[in-house]
């Protein structure tokens, strides 16, 4: 899915709009982990994408180091720190290869956002990177992971999300994601991509790959389990306490025990 997605991802994501979202969140857990203000700490950005949270951080004083599965999406997250004249280290590596990768103790800090973990679909893989996680973090280490809040997408079936729109002088693009509620408990999520030139005919491509929804209690049993500690959920990027029922998100932070 990613492989086809990679050259679209930047126009999919309003990235501006996002990052001035998410940041400050992020900034209030670096100054936790700061031994005094202006500290610079040791970042891993997992599932980076196209290395636009690990380009922030760096742009901010940090030492980043940023992983993706993909090889096409780490490309295109090297050539955008480029254009923002900054160094992070980008690899190509998935979930449980962290610390073959990195190394173990390197990080003060590591990300999983974007909806990414839940794409392991069993319990021992989820089991493997958590256990990768805690073993590349410095003790009390902390740990933010951002996912959807899958109690309430099952709770409603919830199936369609928000389209995206992009445009670039004469082209356009749309993205509709939905998912596909499967017996076996597994989602599938797809991603319609529509694309036209000129207001001509549109092209269309669907991309789709698995996910396991987490349910909050479940991620926080795992995390209980793997090393992590002083667990706490909020319902956004914002910083507000988790509601099953409500919350458009699942930030989940844990500090390594």
């Amino acid at each position: 899915m990613y492989e086809n997605l990679s050259s679209d991802y930047d126009r999919f994501v309003n990235w501006g709009d996002r990052l001035a979202y998410e940041m400050p969140f992020v900034e209030t857990l670096i100054a936790q982990l700061q031994k005094k203000p202006g500290d610079s700490l040791a970042i891993l950005d997992t599932a980076c994408g196209t290395g636009m949270h690990a380009i922030t951080l760096a742009q901010r004083g940090h030492r980043v180091s940023a992983a993706d599965l993909y090889p096409q999406m780490v490309q295109i997250a090297k050539e955008n720190a480029r254009r923002a004249g900054v160094e992070v280290r980008f690899e190509s590596a998935g979930f449980g290869d962290m610390q073959e990768t990195f190394g173990a103790q390197k990080f003060d800090l590591l990300l999983c956002m974007g909806n990414s973990l839940p794409h392991l679909i069993d319990e021992a893989g989820l089991r493997r990177a958590l256990l990768d996680f805690a073993a590349v973090l410095h003790p009390s280490g902390m740990l933010l992971i951002q996912n959807r809040n899958f109690d309430m997408v099952l709770r409603g079936q919830q199936r369609w999300m928000e389209p995206q729109v992009h445009r670039e002088g004469a082209d356009e693009w749309i993205f509709q994601r939905f998912y596909d509620f499967l017996a076996d408990g597994l989602i599938r999520f797809n991603i319609v991509t529509l694309k036209r030139h000129n207001e001509e005919g549109w092209q269309a491509r669907v991309d789709s790959t698995l996910l396991r929804p987490q349910l909050q209690r479940d991620l926080e049993q795992a995390l209980t389990g793997t090393g992590f500690g002083e667990l706490h959920a909020y319902g956004s990027m914002q910083g507000k306490d988790f509601d099953s029922e409500t919350s458009g998100n699942l930030i989940q932070t844990g500090t390594k025990i």
